[in-house]
């Protein structure tokens, strides 16, 4: 499998990021849904890639008991610092550092199993996918975030870099630079439920992420009523295609089955 690597230096970029107006509108998007889908709390909530710990704070803020897994460092060094900043959810999370290759199949399965903003960073996500979906409980989710294959080149569009908006599209690329500077890989949302589809979840509808503000840089800083316009704007078109289609990230969930009774 692949390893993501690298990230003990992005840490910074990544945390000014998560804190804009732009990042903060993809945590409360995917939040959510995730929540609207989650067993009730308290569930079992493992967050695999969970860098500075966001999006597990928000889950154990909700009650659910998150175990929050990353292999950088610095990034899982940054989310015990917020943790610690948070004592009352100080019983509800655990961090662990780790990657891909030392997630167990052999232990208890989670309720949940979230995998956000990680896929974009592999060359395929197939091995991650099984792995991932080897974890999740009868009834209980998967949740991934990926960067979106259908709409490459969109942003560098909107920004007014017809240059290599032009060349992306031409060449049918399936990769983009990111916004942490690195090149990063698109998934289609429905190959991620055909993947989830083969290791026994059966998919629920997916949506888009960021579909009319993903071109704005992390200095646009809207006053709260104008942040809550835009949010309900994306979430409105987050279910509906064509314009899901068009988001920059694509959030797929698929479900385990219950077990039968005999």
């Amino acid at each position: 499998m692949d390893t993501v690597t690298g990230f003990d230096s992005v840490g910074a970029a990544y945390a000014t990021h998560s804190d804009s107006a732009r990042g903060r509108l993809r945590h409360d998007l995917v939040e959510r849904r995730l929540l609207a889908e989650l067993p009730a709390a308290p569930a079992r909530i493992l967050d695999v890639g969970c860098g500075n710990g966001e999006m597990t704070l928000r889950l154990a803020a909700a009650g659910h008991q998150a175990t929050g897994v990353d292999p950088a460092a610095t990034m899982l060094a940054a989310a015990a610092d917020r943790l610690a900043a948070r004592p009352e959810l100080a019983d509800r999370v655990q961090l662990v550092n780790a990657g891909f290759e030392s997630l167990s199949l052999d232990g208890e399965p989670f309720d949940g199993v979230c995998c956000h903003g990680v896929l974009m960073y592999l060359d395929d996500p197939g091995e991650a996918v099984a792995r991932l979906a080897g974890l999740v409980a009868p009834g209980g989710l998967l949740s991934l975030l990926a960067k979106n294959r259908r709409a490459i080149a969109v942003r560098e569009a909107l920004v007014g870099d017809s240059e290599t908006a032009c060349r992306l599209i031409v060449s049918g690329a399936d990769r983009s630079v990111g916004n942490l500077g690195r090149e990063t890989r698109g998934d289609d949302p429905d190959a991620l439920d055909r993947l989830a589809a083969e290791h026994g979840l059966i998919p629920q509808p997916w949506q888009g992420v960021r579909m009319f503000h993903d071109h704005f840089d992390d200095t646009w800083a809207p006053d709260p009523a104008a942040y809550a316009a835009a949010l309900e704007l994306e979430w409105a078109a987050s279910s509906r295609s064509p314009y899901r289609d068009m988001g920059h990230l694509v959030h797929t969930l698929a479900r385990r089955p219950e077990r039968s009774r005999s």
